[in-house]
């Protein structure tokens, strides 16, 4: 579904992606690892259309989409979950989710703010509530559900556990491994490697805004070297 190949990027002068290859296949979880600061956000921006890419190719469903506006992008089919959450605070949970709604395929169960409620009952008990309300775990649930309302066919988190209480964590990761038995794609941020093994199909590490390493779940727990060298384990 998605393929990105030798994407370079910059901030002005500063060169920040090198050389960033990764793949998702339709129905895969594909992480994206490695160490605060080596491109990881920055390469999902790139995907999102939000900063240019200077060199490399991205490619959705066998359609060119480097340096394709934001808009484009999502209306394509990939909804991101972006670092920090970025709720509308001002708006109701059930206006974040509405803000977003996107219509899906006919034949498909589409995403709903029901089906969101159905997903996180925390959420249902918030509908009425402002965004700026809500806890941390919350904030992170509406953030999901609001991606999701765009119907994706490729759901993309930016750090999706980051900041978040042991019992929280467990239900994002609860939800991820739901969303893959519905056949969503999935490409997830994170740093529990433990728990990305458990869910993820494929690894990809960037190292210096480069690719690094790549391989399943379980070359990557039994090699104490990788996981020591680009990921500080």
């Amino acid at each position: 579904m998605l393929s990105v190949e030798s994407l370079q990027a910059h901030y002005g002068a500063s060169q920040a992606l090198f050389g960033v290859n990764l793949q998702v296949n339709a129905g895969e979880v594909v992480t994206l690892m490695g160490r605060n600061g080596m491109g990881k956000t920055t390469s999902i921006n790139c995907i999102m259309g939000i900063i240019p890419t200077s060199a490399g190719q991205i490619t959705w469903e066998d359609q060119v989409i480097t340096n394709r506006p934001s808009y484009y992008i999502a209306q394509a089919g990939i909804g991101l979950v972006p670092e920090g959450r970025q709720i509308f605070p001002n708006l109701s949970v059930l206006e974040n989710l509405i803000v977003a709604a996107r219509a899906g395929p006919s034949d498909s169960d589409p995403w709903d703010s029901m089906r969101v409620f159905q997903m996180f009952p925390a959420l249902a008990a918030r509908r009425h509530g402002l965004g700026n309300l809500l806890s941390g775990g919350e904030q992170q649930m509406l953030a999901i559900g609001r991606a999701l309302m765009t119907n994706p066919r490729l759901l993309i988190l930016d750090e999706a556990t980051e900041g978040l209480a042991p019992l929280v964590r467990q239900e994002i990761w609860s939800c991820l491994s739901r969303l893959k038995g519905d056949g969503l794609s999935i490409l997830v941020i994170d740093k529990n490697v433990a728990d990305l093994a458990r869910v993820a199909d494929r690894h990809f590490i960037i190292e210096k805004g480069e690719t690094v390493w790549s391989g399943q779940s379980e070359a990557l727990l039994a090699s104490e070297d990788i996981k020591r060298r680009y990921l500080g384990i």
